[in-house]
């Protein structure tokens, strides 16, 4: 598989993931929608092991490197489920944007990566008062859409924390091996916060749209997406690849209002676009600064 088609891959899915949460949890309970989801990919994913006979490792670095993965795999999915039940997939997608600049923070911390430069600060700050906008817009008094931000924001940085130190462990096995070793230790995880946090399994308010919602993100969202993001995560860095947040909040926006009727404010869209522009200004703000000096001194 080439890089550019997984990246391709990796950002249809994601920009499609928001929704399918949003639907899944409908009339599905969060932790039961989340965990019917990880049991579809861990099911066909040891399928597609045996079937194929990829080597699974289950070594002391493999394991690590399982572990890591599955940091972002529970943490960021599950309280990404439970922001849902408050904020709209536009929105959950539009924050998820921010992931390029915890990714960086946090590379420079672990894997000590070079010192972010004052015009990267300033992308970050931009994307964060951006934010701020969002905030202000979803948050009245006594809402309870802070919940759903303060759910979302951790889901961010486990997400970030998880690809960094993915980074962090040096070790070529095949993307499939890393995407089942991951998913199949983060499991009993789900399956622990489910009994915890509901433990009930009560079908008779399941909707058709949330049975295929589940199903699409069993199958898509989890183990081609996850199949995905992890081979291009071997070969590109942890911030380029969280640069997929950058598309993918447009996309989540226009899908929210098309297929579930949600609602763009005007503060919003100032919102979303400062994000954009930040994350825009992070990316490629030194590579035209670099141009333009170029171009002066010539």
């Amino acid at each position: 598989m080439q890089v550019s088609v997984a990246y391709l891959a990796v950002l249809l899915i994601w920009s499609t993931t928001p929704l399918g949460i949003v639907w899944s949890s409908e009339s599905i309970n969060p932790t039961m929608a989340v965990l019917l989801r990880m049991v579809i990919a861990v099911v066909l994913g040891s399928m597609i092991i045996f079937i194929r006979k990829i080597e699974l490792p289950w070594h002391k670095k493999a394991l690590r490197l399982y572990a890591f993965s599955a940091l972002g795999i529970f943490g960021g999915m599950s309280f990404s489920y439970l922001a849902a039940g408050y904020l709209s997939s536009g929105i959950l997608s539009l924050v998820f944007g921010l992931a390029p600049a915890f990714s960086a923070i946090l590379a420079r911390r672990i894997l000590a990566d070079p010192k972010i430069s004052m015009l990267k600060k300033l992308s970050m700050t931009l994307s964060f008062v951006g934010l701020g906008f969002v905030c202000a817009d979803n948050i009245s008094l006594g809402s309870d859409s802070i919940y759903g931000f303060i759910f979302v924001l951790i889901a961010v940085f486990l997400f970030s924390l998880s690809g960094v130190l993915v980074k962090s462990v040096s070790l070529a096995i095949h993307p499939m091996a890393t995407t089942v070793g991951a998913l199949t230790l983060s499991l009993p995880l789900f399956i622990l916060n489910w009994l915890l946090l509901d433990g009930s399994i009560d079908t008779s308010q399941w909707q058709l749209r949330s049975i295929w919602a589940t199903v699409y993100l069993g199958i898509f969202g989890s183990l081609i997406g996850f199949f995905a993001y992890f081979f291009v995560l071997q070969r590109l860095t942890a911030s380029t690849v969280a640069l997929i947040t950058l598309i993918t909040p447009v996309i989540a926006l226009t899908l929210g209002v098309v297929l579930n009727n949600e609602v763009i404010h005007t503060t919003l869209i100032i919102g979303a676009l400062l994000v954009i522009s930040g994350l825009a200004l992070y990316h490629w703000g030194e590579i035209f600064l670099g141009k333009y000096k170029q171009k002066r001194l010539l």
